[in-house]
């Protein structure tokens, strides 16, 4: 079988096994609408008025992407690499021609195409419930792409070290929370401390592009560079320490 028949076998394999796990889907598509619906339509955004939710609503369209680029790879990636390593399926797997970095590259694009998906509906959402003014550019896909790619090479990481898969969403919430919110994604950097250093986190890359992407303003390049950098190391490092087999 060529590369493109295995990662084709194995990326269906990969769509399966999500749509028969309801709760995936779950907080795949609807939680995050229902945090849209609580911050978007109940507190709603107050422009000029001090304190969070300050910026115009198109600026927290990082912030709620960021909820599925951020949340559904580390927890199903790491998840599924636990359930592997748990039921000996990473051994079974050494007995075909499917390669670790070709597994992990199967389950990412898996996780790009429902993301992506979830992603439209939730801008659309966005739009329809608070008015934001969003207008998505070409640079949009690459940066969800390379956030997804990244953050699935993060879950392979922690579903290799965690010794459990409730490890593994115990260090996915652990690590997924503090950057969602310390990443300029919900609280502008106006009102995080001087000393914090956002610029260490991949997530505010992410935050920065895709703000520039959808509302015009800032600079994207950068971002994006600096997103493919970490994504390329975080896919190489989480398919590299995958359990080995021989």
């Amino acid at each position: 079988m060529s590369r493109l028949g295995r990662l084709r076998s194995e990326s269906r394999a990969a769509s399966l096994a999500f749509l028969r796990r309801r709760t995936a889907v779950f907080f795949t598509f609807f939680f995050p609408l229902i945090i849209v619906v609580i911050f978007g339509v109940l507190v709603q955004t107050r422009p000029g008025g001090g304190g969070l939710f300050t910026e115009p609503p198109a600026y927290y369209a990082p912030g709620y992407l960021a909820v599925v680029v951020l949340f559904t790879p580390l927890s199903r990636v790491g998840s599924e690499v636990a359930r592997h390593r748990d039921g000996n399926r990473f051994e079974k797997l050494a007995t075909t021609p499917l390669t670790r970095p070709e597994w992990l590259l199967a389950q990412t694009l898996v996780n790009v195409v429902i993301i992506g998906l979830a992603g439209i509906v939730l801008l659309g959402l966005m739009v329809a419930l608070t008015g934001a003014q969003i207008r998505p550019s070409p640079l949009l896909v690459p940066f969800v792409v390379l956030g997804v790619a990244l953050f699935c090479g993060v879950g392979a990481m922690l579903g290799s070290l965690a010794d459990s898969q409730d490890g593994v969403i115990s260090a996915s919430n652990g690590i997924a929370i503090p950057l969602l919110f310390l990443s300029e994604t919900f609280v502008p950097p106006s009102l995080l401390p001087g000393w914090l250093p956002t610029w260490l986190s991949p997530l505010t890359y992410f935050s920065r592009g895709v703000r520039a992407a959808t509302t015009g303003t800032g600079d994207s390049l950068l971002p994006l560079a600096v997103l493919t950098a970490c994504a390329v190391v975080g896919f190489l490092v989480g398919a590299r320490l995958l359990p080995r087999t021989d």
